[in-house]
C-alpha cells in the first residue's frame, strides 16, 4: 500500500496533524533531568556516553604513548623502569584495541545509525546501554591496574607460555583475560543490535539497495564481531583455566602448544583490523560524496568490496605467524591471500578519488576534507608497506622490528582516527548547536598529520636498521637515537594537534536542539529536522540520497505529512519492515529509561573483576545479582499485543507485537546462536589442531574412554529436552487460561538438558579422565564447559518463563519468550550432540 500511495504522489498523512503530538512525543522521549540522565537510554545520550568515553581511553592510550616515545627519545634512557615499561606498552596497546577502535565504532553505529534510518531508536535500546556501562566500568578499571603495579606486561596479544602462571605470576595477567574478555562480550551485544537495527528498523521504502554505505559498513562490522570476537574469547577462557586451575591447553610438555593461542587471536586479531577500518571507510563514503556535492561513484562496487574485504579478512591471521616455523605451502596460501585483500580496499578508493573528481563545481577543502585526504595518503602507505609484510622473505627480515610498529600505526590510524577526527567536525551539527570550529579544525589536521608522519615515517628505517619492538632502552652505539629523536618530537606534534581538538570541542560543543539544519547541504537521512524522538515521522524513501531527490522531504518530516507521526500505543516506538524491500510489518514497543540495565552493568563487572582477583564469593553475589537485574530489566520487554494494532498513516493499520521470524527478538536469539557457532568452532579448531600436534596424549585403547552408555543416555536426555520444549510450546493455551503441563513440560526440558551435560561430565570423571592431566583432558572437559554455560542460560531462561506462564503474560498469542527460549534449547541440544560425538566417537574412530 505505501508502493502505490508513493507512485500516485500522494504523501502520506498530508492533512494537518492534530495539536499536542509533539508535545506528547517530547514527554515520551524526555531524558531524565539532573543526575538520573544515567537511566537514559536514548541512543542519543548513549551514543554520546559511549564515543566520549571511548575518545577519552583515546587520550588517555596517547599519554602512555608519550611516556614511552619519551624514554625512547635518546639512548640508555632512565624516565620509567623496565617493569613498568612492559606495562605501559602493554596497556597502551591494549586500551587503543579494545577500549577505542572497536568500541568508537560501535558508538557512532549507535549514535548516527537511528538517524540515518530515521528511526526512533535502535530495537533494544537497554542493550546498548548495558553494553556501553559494562565497557565504561570494566574498561576503566582495567586501564587503571596501570597506576597501581596490576597491569599486565605480556603485550596486548598476551602471548604465552610468557603470559602463563610460570612467567607471570600476579593477577597482572588475570586483569586482561577477564578484563577483556568481558570487554567483548559487552561488544557482542552491540553488535547484535547494530544488526537487528539495520535490517529491521529502516524506513519504508528503504530497500537494502539504498541503504547508506555506512549502513552496510556497520552491518559487515557486527558480522565481523559476530565471527570474529568469539575466538578470542575462547583462547582467553582457555588461558585463564589453565592459570587459575592448571588445565594445559599451552603447556607442551601435557599436549599443549602455544601456537594454538596464536591462532586463536589472530583469527580474530587480523579481522579486527578490518572490523575498525570497514567502518571508517564507510563514514569516509558518507562525507566524500557531501562534500563533492554529488552522489557515490560506484555505489554497487563499494557494498560490494566491503563484504569481500570482511570475507578475505578471515583468511590472512596466519600472516602474523609467518616467522613461527609453519609449513611452507600454508606462507604461500596466507601470503597470496593478504596480498588479495588490497583489491577491495583499493576499489573503495578509487571511488573515492572518482567521486572527488566528479564534483559538481569543486571539492570542498573543509575539516573533514582535509582529514578524508589525510586518510587517503596515510591508508595508502600503510596498504603498501602491508603488500611488503606480506611476502615472506621480506617478513622474515622485519618480524618484530619498528617496521612493523610504523605499518601498524599507518594502517589504524590512517585507516580509523584520521576519519574518526573527520566524523567529528562533519556530523558535530547533527547533534550540537553549532559546527566546530574551522579555523582551530585546520590546525588539528596539520599538527596531526604532519606529527604522524615525523613520528612514524621513521620507525620504517629504524626498523629496517634492526630496532626491535618493545625495547625499554637502547644503546648509543646502535645508531638509532637521532631517529627515535624524530619520531619522539613527532608524537608530542600529535599530542598537540588532539590538544587543539579538545579545546575546539571545549569551546564549540554543546548538545541541543536547533543548530544550523543540514549545514553541509548533505543528501542523507540524518540531517533531516530531529528533537528528542528523533524526527517527527518516519519518511518514506525512494532514493539513496533522499534530501536530495525528493525536494520537501525535510518539511513534510518535521510537519509529520510522513509515517509514525505521534504515539499510537502512548509510549516509545518504531517501525519495524521486512528485511529486503523495507514493507512495513509491525510497530515495535521499546522499553524506556531505567536502572535495571544499569546495575546489571554494574554487578556484571564487579563479577568478573571479584572473580580476577579471586574473590569468588562476593564474585558469586554480584553474578546472582546481575542475573535478577537483567530478569527484572526484559520482564517488561514482552508487552503483548493488547495497544494493537494501530494506524500509522496514509491507511496503513500494523500490529504492536508479532511472534516467530518476524519478530526482532527471534532475530537477536538466532544471531547469538550464531556467536555460540562461532565460539563452539573455534573450540573444534583446537581439539583438532592439539591432535595433529600431540596425538601422544589421545587414548591409546577403547578401555580408557567411558563405556558408550554413557554418551547414549547424554544423547538421549538432550533430544528429550528438545522434545519437552516443542510440546510445551504447542499446548500452550488461549489468552487468560494457564494449563499446569505447559510449566511442566518446560522444567522438565530444561532439567533433562541440564542431566545431560552433568552425564557427558561426570562419565569421563569416573573413567578416570582428570582436566588437568594432559590438553586431550582439558579439551575433553572444555566441551562440557562450553556446552554448559548455555544450558545454565536455558536454566534461567525456563525459570522466567515459567515465572511469565503463572502471571498470565505467556500464552498462545504472548508467546515469544517461549519462542526464543526453545531456540536456544535447540541449539544447545545439537552443540551437545555434535560434542558427544567428538569426544566419543573421534578417539575410537582413531583407534
Amino acid at each position: 500500500m505505501a508502493d502505490s500511495i508513493q507512485e500516485r504522489g500522494v504523501l502520506p498523512n498530508s492533512l494537518p496533524r492534530p495539536a499536542g503530538e509533539k508535545e506528547q512525543l517530547l514527554r515520551i522521549w524526555s531524558t531524565p533531568p539532573g543526575w538520573r540522565w544515567i537511566t537514559a537510554v536514548n541512543n542519543t545520550v548513549v551514543g554520546l556516553l559511549y564515543l566520549g568515553a571511548a575518545f577519552a581511553f583515546f587520550v588517555l592510550a596517547g599519554v602512555l604513548a608519550l611516556v614511552m616515545r619519551t624514554q625512547l627519545a635518546v639512548p640508555e634512557n632512565d624516565l620509567v623502569s623496565q617493569d613498568l615499561y612492559n606495562q605501559i606498552f602493554t596497556v597502551h596497546g591494549t586500551t587503543m584495541m579494545f577500549l577505542f577502535a572497536v568500541p568508537a565504532m560501535e558508538a557512532l553505529g549507535v549514535l548516527l545509525l537511528p538517524q540515518m534510518l530515521a528511526a526512533r531508536d535502535l530495537p533494544f535500546p537497554r542493550l546498548s546501554a548495558f553494553a556501553v556501562w559494562a565497557y565504561i566500568i570494566g574498561g576503566g578499571v582495567f586501564f587503571s591496574t596501570v597506576f597501581y603495579g596490576l597491569a599486565p606486561k605480556g603485550g596486548w596479544f598476551m602471548y604465552p607460555p610468557l603470559t602463563l602462571t610460570e612467567y607471570s605470576p600476579g593477577d597482572n595477567a588475570d586483569f586482561w583475560l577477564l578484563g577483556i574478555g568481558f570487554i567483548e562480550i559487552s561488544a557482542i551485544a552491540g553488535a547484535i543490535e547494530i544488526i537487528v537495527g539495520i535490517l529491521r528498523t529502516r524506513p519504508p521504502g528503504m530497500s537494502l539497495d539504498k541503504l547508506p554505505v555506512f549502513g552496510w559498513s556497520m552491518l559487515v562490522f557486527a558480522g565481523m564481531i559476530v565471527l570474529a570476537f568469539p575466538a578470542v574469547i575462547l583462547a582467553t577462557m582457555f588461558l585463564e583455566i589453565e592459570r587459575s586451575f592448571g588445565w594445559p591447553f599451552f603447556t607442551a610438555a601435557q599436549g599443549g602448544d602455544p601456537l594454538l593461542w596464536q591462532h586463536l587471536f589472530w583469527f580474530f586479531g587480523h579481522p579486527e583490523v578490518y572490523i575498525i577500518f570497514l567502518p571508517a571507510a564507510g563514514l569516509v563514503s558518507m562525507i566524500v560524496p557531501t562534500m563533492a556535492q554529488t552522489p557515490l561513484v560506484g555505489y554497487r562496487l563499494i557494498v560490494v568490496a566491503l563484504i569481500a574485504a570482511g570475507f578475505f579478512s578471515f583468511g590472512l591471521w596466519v600472516h602474523h605467524m609467518f616467522a613461527t616455523g609453519i609449513p611452507a605451502l600454508s606462507m604461500a596460501f596466507f601470503s597470496a591471500a593478504s596480498m588479495a585483500v588490497a583489491v577491495p580496499s583499493g576499489i573503495q578508493v578509487f571511488s573515492w578519488i572518482a567521486t572527488i573528481a566528479s564534483a559538481k563545481e569543486r571539492f570542498r577543502l573543509t575539516t573533514p576534507s582535509l582529514f578524508v585526504l589525510g586518510m587517503l595518503f596515510i591508508f595508502t602507505v600503510g596498504g603498501l608497506t602491508g603488500v611488503m609484510v606480506a611476502m615472506v622473505p621480506f617478513d622474515w627480515q622485519a618480524h618484530d622490528t619498528y617496521f612493523i610498529v610504523a605499518h601498524l600505526h599507518y594502517v589504524l590510524i590512517g585507516g580509523m582516527v584520521f576519519p574518526l577526527f573527520a566524523t567529528f567536525y562533519y556530523w558535530a551539527p547533527m547533534i550540537g548547536t553549532r559546527r566546530l570550529s574551522e579555523r582551530l579544525g585546520k590546525w588539528c589536521f596539520w599538527l596531526f598529520f604532519i606529527g604522524f608522519n615525523v613520528s612514524f615515517m621513521p620507525m620504517h628505517v629504524s626498523g629496517l636498521l634492526g630496532m626491535p619492538r618493545r625495547v625499554w632502552t637502547y644503546s648509543e652505539a646502535s645508531g638509532w637515537g637521532a631517529l627515535n629523536l624524530v619520531s619522539t618530537l613527532g608524537a608530542y606534534l600529535i599530542g598537540a594537534g588532539v590538544l587543539v581538538f579538545i579545546i575546539d570541542l571545549i569551546r564549540n560543543f554543546r548538545v541541543g536542539e536547533n543548530g544550523e539544519p543540514n549545514p553541509w547541504q548533505a543528501g542523507t537521512l540524518e540531517w533531516l529536522p530531529t528533537d528528542l524522538y528523533s524526527t517527527r515521522s518516519i519518511p518514506h524513501v525512494t532514493s539513496r540520497e533522499p534530501l536530495w531527490m525528493q525536494p520537501g522531504l525535510a518539511e513534510e518530516v518535521d510537519a509529520g505529512r510522513h509515517y509514525l507521526p505521534n504515539a499510537p500505543t502512548g509510549a516509545r516506538e518504531t517501525i519495524v519492515t521486512s528485511v529486503i524491500d523495507a514493507r512495513p510489518q509491525y510497530v515495535i514497543q521499546m522499553p524506556g529509561n531505567g536502572w535495571g540495565h544499569l546495575l546489571a552493568a554494574v554487578f556484571t563487572a564487579a563479577c568478573f573483576l571479584l572473580l580476577t582477583i579471586k574473590v569468588v564469593v562476593p564474585a558469586l553475589i554480584c553474578g546472582v545479582l546481575a542475573i535478577a537485574c537483567c530478569l527484572a530489566w526484559v520482564w517488561e520487554l514482552d508487552k503483548g499485543p493488547g495497544k494493537g494494532p494501530v494506524p500509522i498513516g496514509a491507511g496503513i493499520t500494523l500490529p504492536v507485537y508479532v511472534t516467530g521470524p518476524t519478530g526482532h527478538g527471534w532475530w537477536a536469539m538466532v544471531i547469538l546462536m550464531g556467536v555460540a557457532g562461532s565460539l563452539y568452532l573455534a573450540y573444534l579448531f583446537s581439539y583438532f589442531y592439539l591432535w595433529t600436534v600431540s596425538p601422544r596424549v589421545w587414548p591409546a585403547s577403547a578401555q580408557s574412554l567411558p563405556d558408550l552408555e554413557w554418551p547414549a543416555l547424554s544423547a538421549s536426555l538432550f533430544i528429550a529436552g528438545a522434545a519437552l520444549f516443542a510440546l510445551a510450546q504447542k499446548t500452550l493455551a488461549a489468552p487468560g487460561r494457564k494449563p499446569f503441563w505447559t510449566p511442566l513440560l518446560i522444567g522438565s526440558g530444561a532439567l533433562s538438558t541440564a542431566f545431560a551435560v552433568g552425564v557427558a561430565i561426570v562419565c569421563h570423571w569416573q573413567a578416570g579422565l582428570r582436566p588437568s592431566a594432559s590438553s586431550y583432558a582439558a579439551l575433553v572437559y572444555m566441551d562440557g564447559v562450553l556446552t554448559g554455560q548455555l544450558v545454565f542460560a536455558v536454566l534461567i531462561m525456563s525459570l522466567f518463563v515459567i515465572a511469565r506462564h503463572f502471571t498470565g503474560k505467556l500464552d498462545r498469542v504472548r508467546s515469544a519468550t517461549l519462542e526464543n527460549t526453545n531456540l536456544l534449547v535447540y541449539y544447545a541440544a545439537a552443540q551437545g550432540l555434535i560434542g558427544l560425538l567428538l569426544v566419543h566417537g573421534f578417539p575410537r574412530w582413531l583407534l
